[in-house]
């Protein structure tokens, strides 16, 4: 006789049962899952620390070699400037990526093989202590439940067995008395046969129904039993659980640098620098360094004056002393004059080609130098027009 679709599905579900003979032993394993599970995450995380650590080194890599570059380049002022901030925030993100790296690999990878080691203890010939415990609970627990199951099963078998015979017993009895060629005598031997058959499936029958009910009867103290010890895997998983979801919790910390104020303050730095490309100042100072704005010796008339003799000393020298002492009081640099300067501006030193002075301050973004003349007047000049000495 065929099962029914519907019949199959629910003995299959069944037989899947936690309260079946052995079927506990999916939760018995997940000890050792869990312990396999940490040397994944921790090799998973690794892996991610090494593609922080190449990334770092790349970025690195990238801004040293377009450093000379950017320095060469014609451009000037605010976008040059806006250029070199990107080579520089590179640099900064490179180290904000290794530190990266170090957490992945000396924080989160050690803090979970830390609880992998005090919460896994390993038996001398294999497993794990807290998956052995949980399984000779469980298997004691059930070892009544499973000879009851094995009886129970061995006299449902025997009464299936029996009325499938007390079945095909009715069935030839019906057709002996409905069929006029059987004789009496033979229709009254397949009555008693019948007859017998069916007090020995009463009797099984019997049997089967104190069996089951001895089973029923035993079943609420084994599901505690089996709930207790299923308890405290329970409670032992959820600590893992909780631990691991802490130590994602901490690797997540250290990956989502959109939180990161270091990071932040990257960008922001280089979003300002780039909002402080001004066009106007950079063509100012292109028009007063190369262009129409330049200073310039217009050719005027000059008036013949004879040249004064004077007696030869050593001036220069001193000169040269001088601008030596000052240079060292106030650390400056002597630089001498290439060409003729005349001051536009009250703050702006004049000069003649050949004249030596001190730079007391370096060139700024607009190419202009401070300087100070031996008389202590100071001044700004274009660094341009001096070479230093």
């Amino acid at each position: 006789m065929s099962t029914s679709p519907s019949e199959s599905s629910s003995e299959d579900a069944n037989n899947r049962s936690f309260w079946m003979p052995g079927n506990y032993q999916r939760t018995v394993k997940r000890t050792e899952d869990s312990f396999q599970a940490c040397n994944d995450i921790v090799a998973c995380y690794q892996e991610r620390a090494r593609v922080e650590r190449q990334y770092a080194q790349q970025l690195s890599e990238w801004s040293t070699k377009w450093t000379p570059v950017v320095d060469s380049s014609p451009l000037y002022g605010s976008l040059l400037k806006a250029w070199r901030c990107f080579l520089s925030s590179a640099d900064r993100l490179a180290s904000l990526h290794a530190s990266i790296c170090r957490s992945l690999v000396s924080e989160d990878g050690d803090r979970v093989r830390t609880w992998q080691k005090d919460s896994f203890h390993k038996k001398m010939f294999g497993g794990f202590k807290e998956s052995q415990d949980a399984d000779t609970g469980f298997a004691r627990a059930q070892k009544p439940w499973a000879k009851r199951l094995k009886k129970l099963d061995k006299v449902r078998s025997a009464y299936h067995k029996v009325s499938r015979k007390e079945h095909a017993a009715r069935e030839r009895e019906t057709h002996a008395q409905g069929n006029p060629d059987v004789a009496i005598e033979k229709q009254k031997k397949i009555q008693e046969e019948r007859e017998m058959v069916q007090q020995e499936a009463e009797k099984v029958r019997a049997r089967y129904e104190k069996v089951l009910e001895e089973v029923n009867r035993y079943a609420p103290r084994y599901m505690e039993e089996m709930e207790s010890i299923f308890d405290q895997s329970q409670d032992e998983e959820r600590k893992r659980i909780v631990f691991l979801k802490q130590a994602f919790l901490s690797i997540h910390k250290h990956l989502d640098i959109t939180n990161n104020e270091s990071v932040r303050a990257v960008y922001d730095e280089l979003h300002n620098t780039l909002m402080a490309i001004d066009d106007q100042e950079d063509l100012r100072w292109w028009k007063n360094s190369f262009g129409p704005g330049m200073p310039t010796d217009w050719p005027h008339f000059e008036e013949w004056v004879p040249e004064k003799k004077s007696k030869k000393v050593k001036k220069p020298v001193e000169q040269k002393g001088t601008l030596e002492k000052k240079s060292a009081m106030i650390g400056g640099v002597r630089v001498r004059a290439l060409y003729d300067y005349v001051g536009q501006e009250t703050d702006e030193l004049s000069f003649k080609a050949g004249e030596e002075f001190l730079k007391i301050e370096d060139e700024d973004d607009q190419g202009w130098c401070r300087g100070m003349k031996e008389d202590g007047w100071e001044g700004l000049y274009p660094a341009n027009y001096v070479e230093a000495v």
